[in-house]
């Protein structure tokens, strides 16, 4: 972030003396991302009564259960508790990746290519393949074929590992797509990883079930943390041998974690409460966030503004610039409405508040009242 769209959040934030683990909490204003999803009182109770056994030494039974459970609803042998997503990402494809010279291909707007501070090199020695979507919205099987490297020609990097996001941009690629694309992978002796960080959300989006899209893959990596609101954690999904040497990278990147109960506790709640309790995410809390993204990207376009992007979960992209906002203009005009901004994605997680859709509509009054007193279609120069 900019030093002045910091500043502006700062001055966004409330500062009050309550119980942290009280929900909405401070989240209820932060649209930001889904990552800053806090904990709530169940999850405190869970940790306070779980075990503190050994994780490492396979003897906690809360951490042991919680990877049995997740395995069973995905529809794989078996899972693994990893610190966070990019430890998911990067100790699945270390896995995969064995002998050099190999190749993964992704999707260039992906989080292991542009989040994760270049893993798959270091760690994995392995080359990037990168591609634009040629429909703008997600890869397809055209994209791929186009793109992996099935060769034994000796110049040739030969792709080893496919790794598709979903959601992406809060966006979905459709599971008969991703069907397709597992097939050809799998005709071609090609692994399929799945960063699944928000594959929540495509569920709660009625896409498919979770393990209709999980076990399409050889891998999967799901979050805790993100919209799910658990303090920490992520779980990687795969075969029983897939596991099992995932828990030796695991360690050896140091992601072995000994009283780790005090994490799977929250999580198991953080999965029941808000994801749900079957594989289509029956009776959680994600579809209220779906809802209110639906709202908020209406209220938008009803004033007069436009979308970047399509609002397929509970992600709306704001054409701010169209708007003649920058985004260091968007995060201080946040600030006045006690809003926490960063630039024209707005994430609509399940803390978001109505109070603050309503403080929201504000802003957005202002941005586009500004637009058609000035007549801009640019960023302007001020507010």
């Amino acid at each position: 972030m900019t030093p002045s769209i910091e500043e502006a959040n700062s001055k966004a934030a409330t500062h009050k003396k309550v119980n942290a683990w009280q929900t909405p909490g401070p989240a209820a204003y932060d649209f930001r991302s889904d990552t800053i999803t806090t904990p709530n009182e169940s999850m405190l109770n869970a940790i306070i009564n779980t075990t503190l056994f050994d994780d490492v030494y396979l003897e906690d039974t809360t951490t042991t259960d919680l990877e049995k459970s997740i395995a069973e609803l995905s529809g794989h042998e078996a899972a693994l508790l990893v610190m966070s997503g990019t430890m998911g990402n990067q100790v699945a494809l270390r896995t995969h990746l064995t002998a050099p010279p190999q190749s993964v291909l992704c999707d260039v707007r992906g989080h292991i290519v542009n989040y994760e501070a270049g893993g798959v090199s270091s760690l994995s020695s392995a080359m990037m393949i990168a591609i634009s979507p040629s429909n703008g919205h997600h890869l397809t099987l055209e994209d791929v074929k186009k793109h992996a490297v099935i060769s034994d020609n000796v110049h040739a990097c030969p792709t080893r590992v496919i790794s598709l996001e979903n959601t992406l941009d809060g966006m979905i690629m459709p599971l008969d797509e991703v069907r397709e694309i597992s097939a050809f992978a799998r005709e071609n002796d090609i692994k399929m990883h799945l960063d699944g960080a928000r594959i929540w959300e495509l569920v709660a989006a009625d896409a498919g079930s979770l393990p209709e899209f999980t076990t399409c893959f050889d891998s999967a990596s799901l979050c805790f943390s993100k919209g799910l609101g658990a303090p920490i954690g992520s779980i990687i999904v795969g075969s029983k041998s897939f596991i099992d040497h995932s828990r030796r990278i695991r360690k050896m990147i140091g992601g072995g974690t000994r009283q780790a109960g005090i994490i799977t506790a929250a999580a198991r709640v953080a999965v029941q409460e808000n994801f749900g309790t079957g594989p289509r995410g029956e009776g959680g809390k994600l579809r209220g966030s779906h809802a209110r993204a639906r709202k908020v990207a209406e209220m938008w376009r009803s004033k007069g503004g436009k979308l970047a992007k399509p609002v397929e979960t509970n992600m709306v992209w704001l054409d701010i610039e169209d708007a003649g906002y920058s985004a260091e203009q968007f995060a201080e005009l946040g600030a006045t409405e006690d809003l926490k901004i960063i630039g024209g994605r707005l994430v609509v997680h399940y803390q978001i508040t109505e109070d603050a859709v309503e403080r929201l509509g504000r802003i957005m009054d202002k941005m586009l009242e500004k637009k058609k007193t000035n007549g801009t279609n640019g960023t302007n120069n001020g507010h």
